[in-house]
C-alpha cells in the first residue's frame, strides 16, 4: 500500500513515504515496550503537564497543523482549524480529570470482612496500544484515544490511515515536543497487511480501531483471538428524525450542517432523514434549496462549503452507490454525478423514496448524499431508524415531550441527541451499538477504557 500525501483538491501526489521495514518496526515495539516500564510509573501530575504542553502546541501552531489536514484529506481549512483546536481542549480536559477518573473506588465491606479490611479497584495501565486510525478527522480521532490513554500511564502506537501520514508524523511531534518521553507515542507508517502481525507480538497489550465495520470485524476477531483488550468505533447511518412540532428551518439547518460536516464524511453525520408526512414535503423542499444553495470548491477558501471526498476511490464508491440506488428506484432530487475534471468533487445530493433492495438503504454513504425516509407517525419513525444494522448515534428533532422520552429511549443507537445534532466531545461518552462498534470513549470511559481495574482487598 502506497504511503503518500495525494491532495484531493488536485489529484496531484505531493509527497512519498517508504513503509517501515520489518527491522524498523521490530525496534519501535522494543522501544515502546521499554517506554511503558518507567512511564507507567510517572505521576498524573507530570503528564498532566506534557499534555497542557501540548495543547499550547496545537493552539500555537493551528494553521500549519490545518494546512496538512486540508492538503491530505480535503477538508475545509476552516473545520481543519477547529478540528486543531478541539484537540487542544481535549488535552487540556484530560490533564484536568483523568487523575479523578481514574482515582481508587472504595467498595462496601462484605459482613465476613473486619472492621479494619479495605477493599477497592485501582486502575493500572495495560502497556502499548496500537491505534488504528482514519483519516477523516486526522487529529481528533488520534486525539481522543491518546489524550486519556496517557493519562492513564499507557504508551500509544498509532497506524493512522496511509493517506494522512504528515498529520500522523506530526501529531508524534507534537506530543515530543511536549515533553513525552521517547517511546510514548509513536506514529508506525505501515501498511493494513501488518496489522495483524502487530496485535499479536506480545509486548501490544490493547487494540482500537475507529473506521468501516469490515475493518473492524478483522481487528476486533484478532484481538480476542489473542485475548487482548479492544474498543471499535466503526460506521454509522445515523437517523435525523423530524416531528410536525419542530422548528422546521432550524432543524433544516441543522441537518445541513450536520450531514454536510467534513464533506459527508463523518460516521456520526446525519445521513437518513426520517421525516413526518405532515411536514416531508415542505422539509424536503427547503433541504433541496438549501442544498442547491452551497459552494463546492477548492477547501483552502474561506467561502467553500463543501470540498473533495479524500480520494478517487471515495468518489468512485458513493457516486456507484447512488447510481445503483436510482437504478433500484431511487428518486434523485439533486446531485448524483460527480463534477469531473481535476479533483474527488462530488455535489450535495438527495436521495428519496429509496426501496429497501437499494443500496442506500442498507450501506453507509460516506459523502455528501442524503437519504429522505417519509414516517406515519412516531411508531414509523423509530420502525424505520431501527432498520439499520447500524447504531452509532442519531438525533429527534420534536418539541413533544412524550416523542422526546420514546426517541430516547427506543431508538437502537449508542448515542441518541434530541433537538441537537451529534458530536464528539471530551465531556461525553461516545460509542455505538450494534455493527457500529463497542466499547465507548471519551468522558470518564476514556481513561478507563485500557486499564486493568484490579480488586484489591487488604486486612
Amino acid at each position: 500500500m502506497a504511503i503518500a500525501t495525494t491532495n484531493p483538491a488536485t489529484g496531484e501526489t505531493v509527497k512519498e513515504f517508504d513503509a517501515l521495514t520489518d527491522a524498523q518496526l521490530e525496534e519501535k515495539l522494543q522501544r515502546a515496550w521499554d517506554a511503558f516500564q518507567t512511564y507507567r510509573d510517572t505521576t498524573f501530575e507530570q503528564r498532566a503537564g506534557w499534555l497542557r504542553a501540548a495543547a499550547d502546541i496545537f493552539d500555537a501552531e493551528n494553521e500549519r497543523l490545518a494546512e496538512l489536514a486540508t492538503l491530505e484529506m480535503g477538508k475545509t481549512f476552516v473545520a481543519a482549524k477547529a478540528e486543531v483546536t478541539k484537540c487542544a481542549l481535549g488535552c487540556r480536559w484530560y490533564a484536568d480529570h483523568a487523575a479523578e477518573d481514574l482515582a481508587d473506588v472504595e467498595w462496601p465491606k462484605p459482613k465476613s470482612a473486619p472492621e479494619h479490611a479495605r477493599i477497592f479497584t485501582r486502575y493500572q495501565p495495560l502497556g502499548p496500544v496500537l491505534a488504528v486510525m482514519p483519516w477523516n478527522f486526522p487529529y481528533w480521532q488520534v486525539l481522543r484515544f491518546a489524550a486519556p490513554a496517557l493519562m492513564a500511564g499507557n504508551v500509544g502506537l498509532l497506524k493512522h490511515a496511509s493517506n494522512v501520514p504528515q498529520v500522523a508524523l506530526a501529531i508524534e511531534d507534537v506530543l515530543r515536543r511536549a515533553g513525552f518521553p521517547d517511546g510514548a507515542f509513536q506514529t508506525l507508517l505501515v501498511g493494513s497487511s501488518v496489522i495483524e502481525g502487530i496485535i499479536d507480538d506480545d509486548r501490544v497489550r490493547a487494540v482500537t480501531l475507529t473506521g468501516s465495520e469490515p475493518a473492524g470485524r478483522e481487528v476486533g476477531a484478532r484481538a480476542g483471538h489473542n485475548v487482548k483488550t479492544s474498543v471499535l468505533e466503526l460506521g454509522g447511518s445515523d437517523p435525523f428524525i423530524v416531528m410536525p412540532s419542530a422548528d422546521l428551518d432550524a432543524t433544516v439547518e441543522a441537518g445541513v450542517s450536520s450531514r454536510l460536516l467534513n464533506n459527508g464524511q463523518s460516521c456520526i453525520n446525519a445521513k437518513r432523514f426520517i421525516l413526518h408526512t405532515d411536514i416531508a414535503d415542505e422539509f424536503t423542499q427547503k433541504l433541496v434549496a438549501k442544498f442547491e444553495s452551497l459552494t463546492v470548491g477548492d477547501p483552502m477558501d474561506e467561502n467553500t462549503d463543501v470540498g473533495p471526498l479524500s480520494g478517487s476511490q471515495s468518489l468512485e464508491e458513493l457516486d456507484q452507490q447512488v447510481q445503483d440506488s436510482v437504478a433500484a428506484g431511487a428518486k434523485l432530487l439533486t446531485g448524483g454525478k460527480p463534477s469531473g475534471g481535476a479533483g474527488n468533487y462530488y455535489p450535495p445530493t438527495i436521495l428519496a423514496e429509496i426501496p429497501k433492495e437499494a443500496r442506500a438503504y442498507y450501506e453507509e454513504l460516506f459523502g455528501p448524499v442524503a437519504l429522505v425516509h417519509r414516517a406515519t407517525d412516531v411508531d414509523d419513525a423509530i420502525r424505520i431508524a431501527n432498520d439499520s444494522d447500524f447504531g452509532l448515534g442519531g438525533s429527534a428533532w420534536t418539541n413533544d415531550e412524550a416523542e422526546k422520552e420514546r426517541f430516547a429511549t427506543e431508538v437502537e443507537s449508542g448515542m441518541v441527541y434530541v433537538n441537537k445534532i451529534t458530536e464528539s466531545t471530551p465531556e461525553v461518552p461516545f460509542g455505538g451499538a450494534k455493527n457500529s462498534g463497542y466499547g465507548r470513549e471519551l468522558a470518564s470511559f476514556g481513561p478507563q477504557s485500557f486499564v486493568n481495574a484490579k480488586t484489591i482487598w487488604i486486612q
